[in-house]
């Protein structure tokens, strides 16, 4: 389990991270979105510490992270931006390497080496020098040295880079994997990786969260789509106390009257069969992601 309350990093007058709080839970798999200078880096290495926060407080599995940072730690899988890596070594060497710095026991250390290189796909690679390999493997060396200790939080900054369409599928199917007994906060520019693995999201804009939403209900928006052969001024006497009606493309867009509540569709259904409108079909609004994403961070509202 993740946990922030009020986190706060200064550089000076510059506030990278603002107040920030939220929890998340071990088995979630959530997406930390937002445009590059948003804050998403420094809350990672805040929840890692690798950053002490100005104030405020961040949490691993009930571990105080800035009183505790070496614990904390201890049960957290980390992927930075700018990889860890000795690229001289071989990639055995260097998990065996990481396997020490993270004091994995002398006895579990082979068992544990050999289930990264296997869980990344890695096995043809294992005794090549890091330094040769191409950047999607590099990649998957660095997602290996994440995960070799088994840890409960995982932290992921752009673990799909550089990957090919298979590669990218085999880390999907990895990190969801992973998710059944661990905290995974996983960031990405891509919206098809969010779309594809993620549960929540959490969009940040300027330090702050402005979004922290199921996906599912993310994508749903408030308003729904009716397709009916009946005249738009009938539907809009049979709505008009709980929606305005508009009609797009042969079809009526109905949005609620108040502006933070969803359509009611069965309430809506009711109506119109109650005053013989026919429903041909009737359907919530689907929003896409990228789009929504934009609209945030360029400051608008869901």
């Amino acid at each position: 389990m993740l946990l922030t309350e009020n986190l706060t990093r200064r550089y000076g007058d510059i506030v990278a991270v603002d107040d920030v709080s939220f929890e998340i839970s071990s088995g979630e798999i959530v997406g930390l979105l937002g445009h590059n200078g948003a804050g998403k880096t420094t809350v990672m290495k805040l929840l890692t510490g690798y950053l002490e926060p100005s104030s405020g407080s961040a949490f691993v599995d009930g571990i105080n992270v800035q009183e505790s940072p070496t614990q904390a730690r201890a049960n957290v899988g980390y992927l930075p931006e700018t990889r860890p890596f000795y690229t001289e070594l071989s990639v055995i060497d260097y998990l065996w390497f990481t396997s020490t710095v993270r004091n994995v026991p002398k006895e579990s250390r082979r068992q544990c080496v050999e289930y990264a290189i296997e869980s990344t796909d890695l096995q043809d690679r294992a005794m090549d020098t890091i330094g040769t390999l191409s950047r999607g493997l590099q990649q998957r060396v660095g997602v290996a040295q994440a995960i070799l200790h088994s840890p409960g939080t995982l932290i992921l900054d752009e673990p799909t880079t550089g990957l090919d369409p298979s590669q990218t599928q085999h880390m999907r199917d990895l990190v969801k994997e992973l998710a059944k007994n661990a905290t995974v906060v996983l960031s990405t520019h891509i919206m098809q990786e969010v779309e594809a693995i993620c549960s929540r999201v959490l969009i940040m804009r300027d330090g702050v969260i402005v979004v922290d939403e199921l996906l599912e209900n993310l994508k749903e928006g408030s308003r729904c789509w009716l397709t009916s052969d009946a005249d738009i001024e009938d539907v809009r006497n049979c709505l008009k106390e709980v929606a305005t009606v508009g009609q797009i493309d042969g079809r009526y867009l109905i949005t609620p009257l108040q502006a933070e509540e969803k359509s009611d569709i069965p309430v809506i259904v009711r109506k119109l069969v109650a005053d013989n409108i026919a429903v041909g079909s009737i359907e919530p609004e689907k929003r896409d992601l990228e789009a929504l994403f934009r609209a945030v961070s360029a400051g608008g509202e869901l």
